[in-house]
């Protein structure tokens, strides 16, 4: 037991270096860093034998991410720029599973069979957005509220539909019987709905009892409990635990922002969940470059960087069609708009997917995974280290 736990505090331990010395986070950011890390890794037997299941990442690591993410969220930023940050959360997510799921079965026709099923499976792993180190960079260069507001928001949101879409697409793949159209809306609107009730649930007990709980470290334990319990009771009743999560994190900040009663447990909270969400991430990143690199060995690396650029331009098209059409008292210019288009990073939900469809198996699971994973790391290494020239060569601008 104690030489299967070694591997896993090494890593931790490289993630503490990456994270201490990277003076240049804008210009070399922790997550890429640590998924090139991980890639190097991979060849060294006691790191390729690790594991990391998808339940793993999505009952422990991803409501706590989650809900750092969400409690963090300034719920002013929410009210301010909602209409955008639900659009591209909810229509933005439907146009873009189409426009990239009709075009990954049109080219991937001229490289291997593929069908139709499959190819909305791909799209929907690539849809969920992952910000970590984006919305970083972004305050840094930009000061700029409209984009890292929109970008952190819309991450939130979209975990939840996504994970909604790729349940009913799977089920079509595994059982090559297409939802209809009113059971998959009305799925969406139940499983939605139900995880936000949820949540909001949640969030207003825990604002009740946190007055009643002088103690920080009891006040701490249960804010564990909270992100866990509304997440693990959503999911027992078949509803989005990702929104559970999001809406009790949300509905926590808002606690926070109206009462300076509670700025000394903010302090606390901050200090604690800040620890947790970098062991999280160190350990996450780390393990996805080491569990991509055995599938990074194919032949479709051109049909990767084809659809890899299809991705980033349907991102832009998207985010340009929905915030223009999205009626809002804060609109967007171009230039944020291409910036919130570029920051469609993609991250633990879509590895998450990934370790889903490898599970279910199947004889098309192989090139999903391969085709999925490859273009997730493309996003990761070229994305992350794009956003600050471009943030800068725009400021300038």
């Amino acid at each position: 037991m104690l030489q299967e736990a070694y591997p896993y505090l090494i890593l931790l331990f490289i993630g503490y270096l990456v994270y201490t010395l990277d003076k240049k986070k804008e210009t070399f950011p922790a997550p890429p860093m640590l998924v090139l890390i991980g890639l190097a890794l991979s060849v060294i037997p006691i790191f390729s034998q690790l594991t990391i299941s998808e339940e793993f990442i999505y009952h422990v690591m991803l409501p706590a991410l989650l809900f750092v993410s969400a409690y963090q969220f300034p719920v002013s930023m929410l009210n301010r720029y909602k209409s955008m940050i639900i659009s591209l959360s909810t229509i933005g997510i439907i146009v873009a599973i189409l426009l990239t799921g009709l075009t990954i079965y049109a080219a991937a026709g001229f490289f291997v069979s593929l069908s139709f099923a499959a190819a909305l499976l791909i799209a929907v792993i690539l849809t969920p957005t992952d910000p970590v180190s984006v919305v970083n960079i972004l305050s840094a260069d930009l000061n700029d509220e409209l984009v890292t507001s929109v970008v952190e928001g819309e991450s939130m949101i979209n975990d939840g539909t996504s994970i909604v879409a790729f349940t009913l697409i799977l089920s079509w793949y595994t059982h090559q019987q297409p939802p209809g159209f009113v059971e998959a809306g009305t799925e969406l609107l139940y499983v939605s709905l139900g995880g936000i009730a949820i949540g909001l649930a949640g969030g207003w007990l825990f604002s009740q009892a946190v007055h009643f709980t002088h103690e920080q470290s009891y006040q701490i334990m249960l804010s564990i409990i909270l992100a866990y319990a509304v997440f693990f009771l959503a999911e027992a009743v078949h509803v989005s635990g990702v929104l559970a999560v999001v809406t009790a994190g949300l509905v926590l900040s808002r606690t926070f922002y109206q009462s300076k009663k509670e700025t000394h447990f903010r302090e606390a909270l901050d200090d604690f969940w800040e620890i947790l969400e970098l062991s999280i991430l160190s350990l996450l990143f780390l393990m996805i470059g080491i569990l991509a690199a055995p599938t990074l060995l194919h032949s479709y690396w051109l049909l990767v960087v084809i659809l890899f650029l299809f991705m980033l331009l349907f991102r832009w098209i998207t985010v340009e069609g929905v915030l223009l059409l999205t009626p809002s008292r804060h609109p967007s210019s171009r230039k944020e708009r291409f910036l919130i288009s570029i920051s469609g990073v993609k991250g633990a939900i879509s590895v998450y997917l990934i370790l889903k469809v490898q599970e279910t198996g199947g004889s098309g699971s192989e090139i999903i995974t391969a085709i999925s994973f490859s273009i997730i790391i493309l996003s990761l290494l070229l994305q992350s280290f794009a956003i600050h020239p471009l943030a800068k060569y725009i400021v300038k601008k």
